[in-house]
């Protein structure tokens, strides 16, 4: 699997939402200011994650966007499904994969466990990552950016 800048820009609008938003919504335009990414790109981004429940818009004048749950209980998995898709390296082995068709080969396939194990192993590590613990790493090493 290898992300795009899609997911990659998911989870650090969602780092800057942790990180600057508290109680307060945080206008698109300050995150794209404070990490470098347009503010299109952030726009095109911000709707899967609210329809998905881990941000929620506030309209108005001091309007603009927030974590709709605490950074402890969002994950960097949970941000990557969102935009991404399922986690993993071949789609036999997708997380959804009693949704898709079938392969001929599952049943024999001896490179499929290698695949599993893969897919096990990236959803284990992005799914033991949340916000909060992006927060404590940001502190850690004396800085904000991500």
């Amino acid at each position: 699997m290898r992300l795009s800048t899609k997911g990659e820009y998911g989870v650090i609008a969602c780092y800057d939402l942790a990180r600057f938003g508290g109680d307060a919504p945080v206008p698109l335009k300050a995150i794209a200011e404070r990490q470098g990414i347009s503010e299109g790109s952030l726009e095109q981004l911000i709707g899967p994650l609210r329809r998905a429940g881990l941000v929620r818009s506030v309209r108005g004048a001091q309007g603009g966007y927030a974590l709709a749950r605490s950074p402890e209980k969002i994950t960097v998995g949970d941000i990557i499904r969102v935009l991404e898709g399922p986690i993993a390296p071949l789609e036999c082995v997708s997380e959804d994969a009693d949704r898709l068709p079938s392969c001929a080969r599952s049943g024999s396939c001896v490179t499929r466990p290698i695949w599993e194990r893969l897919r096990d192993s990236m959803t284990s590590v992005l799914d033991s990552i949340t916000l909060a613990s992006l927060l404590d790493e940001a502190d850690a090493r004396g800085g904000g950016a991500v």
